[in-house]
Formats: C-alpha cells, structure tokens, sequence
C-alpha cells in the first residue's frame, strides 16, 4: 500500500483558492487573516490531514526521527520501566522520544494525540487512558499510515497491533494461589474494567473462585481510580464488613501496600487474617512487611519489544499485518499470602 500524500500549504491554499502566504499566516493565527479565514484555514487543514510543520529541516527526507509516546501515567514504576525499555530501543536507533501523559482522560488523549500529528512524529505508542472508549482521535495516524502500537493497554480486537500480557492468567493465578492458601472469601481492588487490562483481572479471578468452587460475591469487587484515596476509601469499607475478606488480591502494588499497612493499623495480621496479592512487581512489594507476593510484570521488557515492533514498522517497505504480543507475567509468592496452605 503506497504512503498517501504529505500535505502542504500549497495544496491548502488550492483548494481555498487564496495565497500560499495567507494560509502560512493563518495557520500560525496571525492578525492579518480575519477569524472567518482563519477558520476556514484550520478546518480545511485538519480534513485534508495537514501535520503542521514543527520540525521543517526534515521536511526532504519526511522524517522527524521522533516518535511519540503517550501514557497514563508517569508516577507509576510500571510506565518508568516501560519507557527505559522503549527509550533505550530508539535511542539505539537513532530516534528520539516524545512523552505526554493522558492523566487517564480521554479529552487529554486526544489533545496529546493532535500534538504529537502537528509535531510530525514518526510513529506513535500509546497506553491508553483509563477512561478512553474510543479510537477516534487517532484516525489522522491511520489515515496516513503513521505507525501506531499500543503498549499494556489496548482495545479488544485484532485491529490494531499491541504488545500486552495475558491478564486473564494473571489474575487467574493470583487468586488461585489465595485459595490454595485456604482463602474462601476473596476481595478484589481493581482498576478501571473499562480498559482490557483490568477487566480481564477480573475476569480471570472470578473464574478462579469457581475453579476453587467459592461463590463469586460482587460486594467484594471494587472498582477504584488505584490511587490511595480511593484505597483508602475501600479499606475503610472492608473494616466495616460484618464478615471480612481472608485474601485480598490488588490490581498494583502500589495500592496493595496501603491495604496492607491499613490492615496492620487495624489490627489485622498479615497473612493469616487476611492473605494478599498485587500485581506489577514494583520495588515496593520488596520492602513491605511482609513483603508483598506480586504478579512481576515485564515493564522494560513491554518497552523494548513495542519499540523494536514499531522500528520494524518504520523501516518496512509495505505496512505490516496487526499482531498481539503476548509477554510472560509470572506470579512472585512472598510472605505477604503465605498462609500454609497447598
């Protein structure tokens, strides 16, 4: 499939029939284009696919040598490993990255996304925003066969190459463990099931109680933004329950370390009150008392592979079919769930 076309100026100002010069004003929101042109100019711009021209010495070889990247996140040990990974797969080809954070908003996304087109980016990857439930303000990169991957966090289907975990095991195993450990009553914090990675958590630890022949009980499913005040809120609910969870398994670590302390504050000992399992493998599952039994999740890893896919991209003759790439997560029992059982 040929590359379509990289418009310009010049075929802007054709098809309004006005100067070259007036669309060049207009563009960058000069005085002398009144706000009817200006208007005109933007619309007609955006429809035919115009990539505003932030870096014009490439403009001759159509290349930037940036590539885009747009996260949830960038406090979260996950994306930082992430991104060493895919920092280091570019840099050892020559490319250049450019990082936004959606802050998990859709509306940001799509900002960010419309930045990355004007700023010519060679490619783009993404791990989508908690609350994105549609792929529409990436269609500029589809449209002209810019490369873009998502990483972690993609949207069901086949459409659309990413490189992601297997989540429904992962969850599978982590609340498999907890009752082999003896659990029969397990809580599950999570994020939110909008996104693939959370609800196929869900997914698999739910068909984990019915494999261990426990009831699923949605009272104990919690659907949080994972930061500590909605985990603070939820401990607070669990405390208050009539009948406590004896295992808690926890959508990342971070979240499952200040149920820990939470539970330790209360006077619940850990594991043999209550048992618990995060997910991510961050450093802070390292230093909890007890340590925190963890799902690792390859973050480097993740980085690396969806670079070095996206740089194949780039350098393809023809545009490559859509694939998933599935990474091995492993489940990392510490003291934190060891409650003697199996």
């Amino acid at each position: 499939m040929s590359q379509e076309k990289i418009i310009t100026i010049y075929d802007i100002a054709e098809k309004l029939s006005l100067s070259p010069s007036t669309i060049s004003r207009g563009l960058q929101n000069h005085a002398a284009v009144n706000a009817v042109t200006k208007k005109k100019i933007f619309d007609t711009a955006n429809e035919m696919g115009y990539r505003f021209n932030t870096f014009a010495r490439n403009l001759r070889s159509r290349k930037t040598n940036t590539i885009g990247v747009i996260v949830p996140r960038l406090n979260s040990y996950f994306i930082s490993a992430m991104l060493a990974g895919i920092e280091k797969e570019l840099n050892g080809s020559g490319y250049n990255m450019l990082i936004s954070q959606s802050l998990e908003l859709q509306e940001k996304e799509a900002e960010y996304a419309e930045t990355m087109m004007h700023n010519r980016v060679d490619g783009l990857i993404v791990a989508l925003a908690a609350n994105t439930t549609s792929l529409d303000h990436f269609q500029p990169f589809f449209k002209h066969h810019i490369p873009l991957l998502f990483a972690d966090r993609g949207i069901a289907g086949n459409e659309y190459t990413k490189v992601v975990i297997d989540n429904f095991r992962a969850g599978y195993e982590a609340a498999f463990h907890l009752a082999e450990q003896g659990c029969t009553r397990i809580a599950h914090i999570t994020g939110n099931t909008i996104r693939d990675v959370y609800s196929e958590r869900r997914d698999g630890y739910q068909q984990a109680l019915k494999d261990k022949g426990l009831s699923f009980d949605e009272s104990l499913v919690f659907e949080t933004d994972l930061t500590e005040i909605s985990t603070m809120k939820v401990m607070n609910r669990i405390l208050k329950m009539e009948v406590l969870p004896d295992g808690l398994f926890v959508s990342n670590d971070f979240c499952a370390a200040i149920g820990l302390k939470t539970l330790k504050q209360a006077g619940l000992r850990i594991p043999e009150d209550i048992a618990i399992v995060g997910f991510n493998n961050d450093a802070t599952s390292r230093i909890t008392e007890p340590a925190l039994s963890t799902v690792n999740y390859p973050g480097q890893e993740m980085g690396e592979v969806v670079a070095r896919r996206l740089i194949n991209q780039l350098n393809a003759s023809n545009p490559s079919e859509p694939e998933t790439l599935v990474l091995k997560s492993e489940l990392i029992v510490r003291s934190s769930s060891l409650k003697g059982g199996v």
